[in-house]
């Protein structure tokens, strides 16, 4: 599976946080798909949502303040 390396590569957490819960659930709501066409459509939507995930990171990157999350804090 992609999303782990694709997910590493966003560095802000939140855009990183968002694609994993999102694939999660893109998982378990297509786990019951009996259909190799009901398949090939959710992984059509799941790349058009990687890209839309990617687009969003490049947009934080030049709008968002170089400051680390909280969560990524090492306290």
């Amino acid at each position: 599976m992609a999303v782990a390396p694709t997910r590493a590569e966003f560095s802000d957490y939140n855009i990183r946080e968002y694609t994993r819960r999102r694939t999660v659930d893109a998982f378990r709501e297509n786990r019951a798909f009996g259909d190799a066409a009901d398949a090939a459509a959710a992984f059509v939507d799941g790349k058009k949502q990687l890209e839309v995930a990617k687009r969003q990171a490049v947009v934080y990157s030049l709008f968002a303040p170089k400051a680390k999350s909280i969560m990524e804090m090492k306290l």
